[in-house]
């Protein structure tokens, strides 16, 4: 899936500590078995994030990492993706739209072709990261049960096959036993020179609905999902008159 720029952080840091002489762990892909056990798990995780609640969810909203605005009409596969001085209303399967700058519509092919890509690339990042459980058994996934010296822990690993900007990246799920949360990620992605950087899942919200998302996501730095509210229909949203602009 696509990491935006802020991944860019996580590269000068890895440099950084590399430089400085701490240790970084360049962990070999593990593998697993493509077993039931796999599927269980993946299902227990689904449960307890309660994803039949996020499927019921029609407006999402949130700010990812302090840096973008974002308004997912999921029932109509739409998206307002905020940033710096930019509001572009998209829609996500045609990746056409309109945008504006400090308020101005833009008019110029060139200029709005540049920021509707931007903001797909955007939305794409970062509704990825704001509920990736959700995508574990979507079509061209690969699951494999990956056993854990930690007792208390599972291991799901979920590759992307094809499908998104990297076919091939790999998550490792580590899964709380009891309560089938899970407590880190685990990535083996293109854009990171390393294999198995670790990032927590923490910070629970539980939304309208029950569904849970994870707001805190700490590695060598830190990412926050922040200002998310999630409404069950269109109408409840209270800003839905926005997106006329995209009924045309």
């Amino acid at each position: 899936m696509k990491i935006l720029k802020w991944i860019f952080i996580v590269l000068v840091a890895i440099g950084l500590l590399g430089f400085l002489g701490y240790l970084i762990v360049d962990e070999d892909l593990p593998q697993g078995q493509n077993s039931e056990k796999a599927e269980q798990l993946a299902d227990k995780m689904l449960e307890a994030v309660n994803d039949s609640a996020w499927q019921e969810i029609a407006i999402v909203e949130w700010v990812f990492a302090g840096q973008h605005h974002l308004v997912w009409d999921k029932d109509r596969h739409w998206a307002k993706v905020s940033w710096e001085n930019y509001d572009v209303f998209i829609k996500l399967d045609s990746k056409k739209g309109i945008a504006f700058a400090k308020g101005k519509k833009i008019e110029r092919d060139e200029l709005l072709n540049s920021l509707l890509e931007e903001a797909y690339a955007i939305w794409a990042n970062d509704s990825f990261w704001l509920n990736p459980i959700t995508k574990i058994k979507d079509d061209g996934t690969d699951r494999s049960y990956i056993p854990q010296e930690n007792n208390s822990l599972e291991g799901l690993l979920v590759t992307y096959k094809s499908g998104g900007v990297t076919p091939g990246d790999s998550y490792l799920w580590l899964v709380n036993e009891e309560t089938g949360i899970p407590e880190y990620v685990k990535m083996w992605v293109a854009v990171i020179p390393v294999g198995g950087v670790k990032f927590s899942w923490e910070n629970w919200h539980t939304t309208i609905g029950g569904a849970k998302i994870a707001q805190t996501h700490e590695s060598i730095f830190t990412i926050e999902i922040s200002e998310l509210a999630t409404w069950n229909t269109l109408e409840a949203y209270p800003n839905i008159q926005e997106f006329k602009v995209l009924e045309n």
